[in-house]
Formats: structure tokens, sequence, C-alpha cells
């Protein structure tokens, strides 16, 4: 037997500044999260404001009318595209009587039912918990009207107080944890040392695990629907000529996209800041891809990963038509000066450009250099042509003599062999 599915009604409360079709795609965007979370949208109702009401964020005309739209679609629950506060949150419950979240909340609940690992779960469970903290006081009245009845008539301030410290003491177990966890994942990272590696970045839905599926060619869940992955995953992506690339897939990020989470998910998008280059997926066919691409640049800053080297990808190219596709590549060229390749993830050939510019990359920092190495050193000769570029080769008496662009880590290596001499190209 199938759950029933909540019946919200959302509510758009954006500012006179804001133009009337991004105002329509915002809410849209709303009721995607919405049936992500299981809900069905019943109704919407919208209202320009110069500034959010204190008691209700919208009018009190238009909160009695929202009372009266709960009534006649007989919703269950009511989703703010904006932030509440706790008061403003209560003030609406008590005249709705029922449940009402804001996006924060919702993207929230999103991300704790698709989180997977250990990690993710619990970065999730912290920023959940640092979002109810000051919102205890109207979760537990709206527990009482629940189950309300004999013996059940209201929790009490001791109670509350109770609930105020186990979330505390909740909290400080699970920063303990995940710093323990940021500390393995350091590990980890040292251990991929002298690798070029590249970190996937962008708005949800914009196509980042097909990408790096279609990339690598191995099997990742991909689903047509915001915040389909949270867990982050890193393959190896062959980029022709015997280079190679770790390729890390991270959490889409999306408008408004609570505090608590992107602090909770720090560690995990550092992995961005020790890439060699970040890949800023973008979707080419969403009519709103420039507010996407300014939404993702605004968390970089945050997390201070703005002055990374950044290549644009922008992926479904194959959903515009040619004159269309034409027209997007003049203007990205002419208003944006960052490096961009333009991509589909399901077209294999449009790859071989985001290939090309990794390659690209990936050789800039390799160490052009002279090795003489020993004839009978066949491991030394045999990792310089697996892990190098070999431009020239010179067979002598007793040693080969190669000119090759090779990994720092590779001439670290190769430095403490026996026999092994390494000079730099002048």
């Amino acid at each position: 037997m199938q759950p029933q599915l909540d019946r919200a009604l959302l509510v758009g409360a954006p500012d006179h500044v804001l133009e009337v079709r991004l105002a329509d795609e915002h809410l849209e965007e709303l009721a995607r999260l919405t049936d992500t979370a299981g809900g069905d949208v019943v109704g919407t109702l919208v209202q320009r404001i110069s500034r959010p009401h204190p008691r209700f964020y919208i009018g009190e005309g238009k909160a009695r009318q929202l009372a009266d739209e709960v009534s006649n679609k007989e919703a269950d629950l009511v989703v703010f595209d904006e932030e509440l506060s706790p008061a403003q949150g209560k003030n609406l419950e008590d005249l709705l009587g029922v449940r009402v979240i804001d996006r924060s909340e919702l993207i929230l609940d999103i991300f704790a039912t698709r989180a997977r690992s250990r990690e993710a779960r619990m970065q999730v469970e912290l920023a959940q918990l640092e979002y109810l903290l000051p919102r205890l006081r109207r979760m537990w009245t709206h527990l009482s009207r629940i189950r309300g009845g004999i013996g059940l008539r209201g929790p009490g301030e001791t109670q509350l107080e109770t609930d105020r410290r186990l979330i505390g003491i909740r909290i400080g177990e699970l920063r303990r944890k995940l710093r323990d966890v940021a500390k393995a994942r350091a590990v980890q990272r040292k251990s991929r040392e002298g690798k070029f590696r590249a970190a996937l970045v962008g708005y949800t839905n914009a196509g980042k695990s097909s990408l790096l599926r279609s990339l690598s060619g191995s099997e990742l869940f991909v689903e047509d629907r915001l915040f389909a992955t949270l867990d982050s995953a890193t393959r190896s992506v062959d980029l022709g000529s015997g280079q190679e690339a770790l390729i890390t897939d991270t959490v889409g990020f999306i408008r408004k996209l609570p505090h608590d989470l992107i602090a909770s998910f720090r560690s995990t998008l550092e992995e961005a800041g020790e890439s060699d280059v970040l890949l800023h997926v973008i979707d080419a066919s969403h009519s709103d891809w420039e507010a996407h691409r300014n939404v993702v640049n605004g968390v970089l800053h945050e997390l201070r990963l703005h002055e990374n080297d950044i290549v644009l990808v922008f992926n479904k190219i194959d959903q515009l038509t040619h004159s269309e596709e034409v027209a997007f590549r003049s203007r990205v060229r002419a208003f944006d000066a960052t490096p961009a390749v333009f991509v589909s993830a399901h077209d294999s050939e449009s790859l071989k450009a985001l290939r090309e510019t990794l390659k690209a990359r990936l050789l800039s920092q390799l160490a052009h250099v002279v090795v003489h190495v020993p004839v009978t050193d066949g491991e030394a000769v045999a990792s310089l042509y697996r892990e190098g570029d070999v431009v020239h080769r010179a067979d002598e008496n007793s040693h080969v003599l190669l000119t090759v662009r090779i990994p720092q880590a590779l001439r670290g290596r190769l430095a403490s062999r026996s026999g092994v001499t390494i000079k730099d190209v002048g």
C-alpha cells in the first residue's frame, strides 16, 4: 500500500524587484523540491512584498486568504519559498492549523532521505539539529496538538529545556565525529598526491553524475530529480595517451541553500578545494542557467574556492537546436572570460573536448625533464611510460635517455633509485 502523500500548498513572497518570469521559476523549483520530498502540490499562492511582515511574513490579509485556501484545498502542509523566523512559523501554524515549513526545512528533509553514507547522514543530522534548536518550542506545540489527550496535555518547559540540552550534546558529538571523518579524508587525499584531480561542482540536476558516469564508464546512480545523489564519488577517467585523472562528483547546490547545510558539508566540499581544477557544470538547456551559475559562484566564494582554476562545462547541449547552440556559444564567449567547453553526457564525441581540456591542464603541471635510466632498470622505464609523457628516447650502451614530462611525485620516486639521474630541460 502506497503511503499517503502530504497535500502541499506552496507560498511565494518575492520582492518587487524580482522579474515575474523569475518569480514563477522559483515557485516551479519549489514544486520540484516538494515532489522530490514526496509531497503532492495542490495549489500555490503568491504575494509581492516590499519587506516581510513580522507576524506572518506575508500580509495579514493574505495570511487569512491562505487559511481559506488551506481549507478549500484540504491541504495538510504549507511550504514557504522564503526562510521563516521561528515566531513567523509558529504564528502561521496557529492561524492555519496545519504544518508550516520553509524552503530550508524542505531541503534538509530531502537531504535526510537521500543521504546514504555514514558521513552524509551525520552531516545532514547536524544541519537539521542546528536548524531545529531555535524552533523547538513550535515543534513541541505542534507535537502536543497531534498527540493531545489525557496524560499528554503539553510537554511543559521542563521537557523543552531537557530537549535543548540533549540536542546540544548531540550536536557536539556529531561535530567531533565529523572532525574525525575529516582527518580520515585528509589521509585519503594524501594517498592521492601526485595524481591529477578534478572536481565536478554545479547546480543540482545539472548532470554532474551523468557526466562522471559517461567519462569513467562506471555505474553511478542517476535520476532526473533534484539532489538525486548526495554522497561524493571519485572515479578514474582515461584522458588518452596514457594520462588519467581522478574526478570527484560533489553535492549539488541550489538557490537559498541552508547555511547550516553548507557548514555541515564543508569537509566534503573541501575535497573540491584540493583538486587541480574545478569543473563547473551548467545545464545549458535551462532558461535560468545564468542565475544557477551565480548561485554556484556564490557558494564557491563562501567556501573560498572562487580563485581556483575553474572550467565551465555547459552540459545538455544536445537539447538545443543548431541555431540555438551557435548563439549560445557566442554569448558565453562574449560575456565570460572563464574557459568553457560544451558537451552532452549522452554524446561521447562531445566529451573529447572535455578530456582534451583536462589533459592540457595535467600536462601543464608536469615537470619537463631528461632522465638517465640504467638499461637494467626496466621498472623505472615502464613507470615513465605509464605515468609520464615521453617526448623523446635515445638508447645508449648502458643507459636509456628519456626526455619526458612527469608528475612531481614520480620525479621524487625516481630520484631515490640507484643509477637514475634527472635534469630539468632548460
